[in-house]
């Protein structure tokens, strides 16, 4: 039987952790281990018991611009992280706090600032890079589309995606035969066929999001639905299997919203404007989890939050790669 899954007001969102510094990625374990990355070079870990470790990169190999974004949980308990300073890349963070870093280069590119490192099943990574602009605010224009993914397998490291309009998450679908990728200024849910050899087949809109929703990150639920964090509007979009769109929170201020819904119809769209969403309760809601023992509970990853949002959900989310680690 399909739950009912209907709008959660804010009144029932609660908090986790504290003295965190933007904890734009988050995940949890079966263990009860949730990891955000912290913005001052690091990831932050939250226990079952909810003593809070900031694991800080400290050797001489961490840029000075060292700043984490989106990152994966391996194996080993080590992490795989996108630097998204200007000096780019993807970096290996061991508990101890050394960094080494893994790519900084792909088909002669130097990686600008990295979005997101995803490491799946299979092995591989899956690099997000929302634009090749070092002035990325340039890049915040729904006619520009110079973002792109990159694969790095027993093959090597290469381009497998591009023309993507600023790329943000990404991550292999429950049956593993699909990559679906979020467009922010594209304001379009993606998804491209993995091909034998991991290469990407041409890619396909899942969905288009309409007014105010600039799409960030997202996670797979048990029904075949894609919940979706909306930065600047903070809101939760479930996306049916049917393809409906259901805001599950909504959580952003109407007027910034419309402000911001004229600057992207003009061309005129500012960091200034997501900076706004500060003050919502999601604090800049950028990506979302689902954890605790059931899968019901859902974590949410903010820019600007010191602490971790929270709520439960009647539907479980599939099991993340990482969930046994």
């Amino acid at each position: 039987m399909t739950a009912c899954v209907t709008h959660i007001p804010c009144d029932q969102v609660t908090y986790l952790g504290q003295g965190l510094v933007r904890p734009e990625c988050v995940l949890a374990t079966r263990k009860g281990d949730i990891y955000a990355s912290h913005g001052e070079g690091g990831i932050t870990h939250i226990t079952p018991t909810d003593d809070v470790t900031i694991y800080f990169a400290n050797n001489s190999e961490k840029p000075a611009d060292f700043l984490p974004n989106g990152f994966s949980l391996r194996p080993d308990g080590s992490f795989l992280v996108a630097n998204l300073g200007q000096s780019g890349g993807v970096y290996v963070l061991e508990r101890d706090g050394s960094l080494q870093l893994l790519i900084n280069e792909i088909d002669g590119l130097a990686l600008p600032a990295t979005n997101f490192a995803n490491l799946d099943r299979e092995g591989r990574i899956w690099i997000s890079v929302s634009t090749t602009a070092i002035d990325r605010e340039k890049s915040f224009n729904k006619s520009i589309a110079d973002g792109f993914i990159a694969l790095v397998d027993h093959s090597g490291a290469r381009i497998v995606a591009d023309g993507i309009g600023f790329t943000n998450e990404n991550k292999v679908d429950p049956s593993g035969h699909w990559l679906y990728v979020h467009e922010t200024m594209g304001r379009s849910l993606l998804r491209f066929p993995i091909r034998a050899n991991g290469d990407l087949g041409p890619r396909e809109t899942v969905t288009d999001y309409g007014s105010g929703v600039y799409p960030d990150g997202f996670e797979f639920d048990s029904e075949g639905g894609v919940w979706c964090t909306s930065v600047l509007s903070n809101r939760i979009i479930r996306l049916d299997p049917d393809g409906v769109q259901q805001i599950i929170i909504d959580a952003g201020n109407p007027d910034l919203v419309e402000r911001a819904e004229l600057a992207y119809r003009t061309n005129t769209f500012s960091r200034s404007l997501i900076n706004e969403g500060l003050h919502s309760p999601l604090g800049n809601c950028a990506s979302l989890c689902f954890g605790g023992n059931d899968l019901k509970t859902v974590y949410i990853g903010s820019l600007h939050l010191d602490k971790i949002a929270c709520f439960r959900s009647p539907v479980a989310g599939t099991p993340p790669s990482h969930w046994l680690f």
